[in-house]
């Protein structure tokens, strides 16, 4: 998992602006080993060196599982077994690295410690898509953040969506890929404003991206803001946008099980799109053991049959949508009134001083 791992610390990319995290330089330490990395300029950071004499290295088990640990060369060693390599066997002996607090597994790093950097990496995220969700609020946008594995047919299904509601609303789209503008420049040839983000070895969007994309692009007042973001099941579950609606994303094409292998995700959503209907006759899927399955990792769920190449479907989405942007309308309309009658209220104050 990316909140643990380190995969979204890679550069990335807002299309049209200087790269992030752009600082790059070599330490070497006293031993002659020389190492570099990226951090970004306003970024203060540390180097813990392990004292001379001190080495690592790495243990098999009979089950095949690996750890490392570091000793001096006095021969006297520390194994941390407890937390570094805890493998719960489950049925038939398999493997399962998602027993633990942090329900995941990075070598040589503990659960305890796992949880805490997952902590605070989703913590400064989450300031950032408050912050983001705050501004959508006080300007009436309407916003949402279209996830999936990649190959669901998402931005087919989004370019249909824009062609719907393009006359009725304004929209703006940020388009994640790990590279390449490709999809933003599908979004733009319908007319609508698109803006890239390129992740680099990162796994997914995250709040400080779409805070910066969405300063660049300045949204319309009571608009709709879609974020299309990376193909990936796993990692976008866990990071807040500033979005009002996960929508997940699933094609007949992947199987009625992905629900449950990917629960994270399913959880996450308040909408699931069950995409590419059109091929149903073609295939040996059942859909309604897909919706089942989501609907069994989240009862609240709410669900469209739907296909890009058809139609069917689109008309409910799309209305799903307008329902959307009037509740965000009508919220930003009384948050204005009640700023209003509070300066009122003040002004009357002053006025009888």
């Amino acid at each position: 998992m990316c909140t643990v791992c380190g995969c979204g610390s890679e550069e990335s990319k807002v299309e049209g602006a200087a790269s992030i995290n752009a600082s790059e330089h070599t330490h070497v330490h006293e031993d002659g080993t020389v190492h570099a990395h990226d951090h970004a300029d306003d970024l203060a950071h540390g180097h813990d060196e392990a004292p001379l004499g001190v080495h690592s290295h790495t243990h098999r088990h009979a089950d095949g599982s690996t750890h490392s640990h570091a000793h001096t060369h006095d021969g006297a060693h520390v194994h941390e077994h407890e937390e570094l390599h805890r493998h719960e066997p489950g049925v038939g002996g398999d493997l399962d690295y998602g027993t633990g607090p942090a329900r995941a597994h990075v070598p040589g790093l503990s659960q305890s410690r796992m949880v805490q950097i997952e902590q605070d990496i989703l913590a400064k995220n989450d300031a950032y898509a408050a912050a983001n969700r705050q501004g959508f609020d006080e300007r009436g946008i309407f916003a949402l953040n279209l996830v999936s594995g990649p190959g669901s047919g998402k931005t087919t299904l989004l370019v249909k969506t824009i062609e719907l509601l393009k006359e009725k609303v304004a929209i703006s789209v940020v388009e994640g890929d790990q590279q390449t503008s490709n999809d933003a420049e599908r979004i733009r040839a319908t007319g609508v404003a698109a803006l890239q983000i390129n992740t680099g070895k990162g796994c997914h969007l995250d709040g400080h991206m779409v805070g910066q994309a969405v300063a660049r692009m300045k949204p319309a007042e009571d608009s709709l803001f879609l974020i299309e973001n990376v193909g990936n099941l796993v990692c976008p579950a866990a990071f807040d946008l500033g979005e009002h609606h996960k929508v997940a994303i699933l094609s007949v094409t992947e199987g009625e099980d992905k629900p449950l292998k990917y629960p994270d995700m399913f959880r996450a959503a308040d909408v699931m799109l069950l995409n590419k209907c059109d091929l149903l006759p073609y295939l040996d899927f059942d859909a309604d053991l897909a919706e089942a399955n989501a609907q069994r990792v989240n009862p609240h769920l709410t669900i469209f049959r739907v296909s890009a190449t058809s139609g069917e479907g689109l008309a409910a989405w799309v209305s799903w949508i307008e329902a959307g942007l009037e509740v965000q309308r009508g919220n930003r309309s009384e948050t204005v009134d009640g700023l209003r009658q509070r300066v009122a209220e003040l002004e009357r104050q002053l006025a009888g001083r």
